[in-house]
């Protein structure tokens, strides 16, 4: 019997996200990761069998973590109360998370998508249906009620949570607090008029 492993698949996705939130996607090789944590370099062999499977990992379990969450805001009643929600819950999440949120705003492309295997990419075309249609059910049901255009509804779901915490994480820091509150008036303003 041997030994159990010392390092976790989640310990080498810790250590690729640190590298990313610091060196960008070019930083983070099978290599430099191993290194971060401290493993031999055979060790994440054993995990992921290439640099395009880590960095995939490293997105879809950041995406999921995000979606979890936004998803959840969005889901609740009344709809204008959950697009507000959901508006604030982006800065809330990239507050927590702020090296997975610089991750998400670089996006799959940054981490070479096109070199990731089928199954990988069929698991974050998935997330991104999941997340597409969650919000096109929310634009349909707002648009009677706030007499708002689907452009004008995206722009305050989408377009402002993702502005307002672009800056921050553009210079490597969470959105200060203040910014969920004003997301949440702003997006409440934009959809109430």
């Amino acid at each position: 019997m041997g030994r159990p492993p010392r390092h976790t698949a989640d310990d080498f996705l810790d250590a690729a996200l640190r590298i990313f939130a610091t060196e960008g996607a070019a930083g983070v090789t099978m290599s430099a990761v191993a290194r971060e944590v401290g493993a031999p370099s055979g060790s994440i062999y054993h995990r992921f069998p290439g640099r395009p499977a880590l960095l995939a990992a490293v997105w879809i379990r950041t995406l999921t973590s995000f979606q979890r969450d936004y998803l959840e805001a969005l889901d609740q009643e009344p709809v204008l109360e959950a697009a507000v929600g959901a508006a604030a819950q982006v800065v809330r999440w990239c507050r927590a998370h702020p090296a997975e949120g610089r991750l998400l705003y670089a996006g799959n492309r940054a981490l070479g998508v096109e070199d990731w295997n089928a199954e990988d990419r069929a698991r974050a075309e998935e997330a991104n249906h999941r997340l597409d249609a969650a919000i096109t059910k929310v634009v349909r049901r707002l648009r009677p009620l706030t007499g708002r255009s689907t452009d004008e509804l995206m722009l305050a779901l989408v377009d402002l949570p993702y502005a307002a915490v672009r800056r921050h994480l553009d210079r490597g820091e969470a959105p200060p607090p203040r910014t969920v509150d004003l997301v949440a008036k702003t997006t409440r303003t934009l959809l109430s008029g």
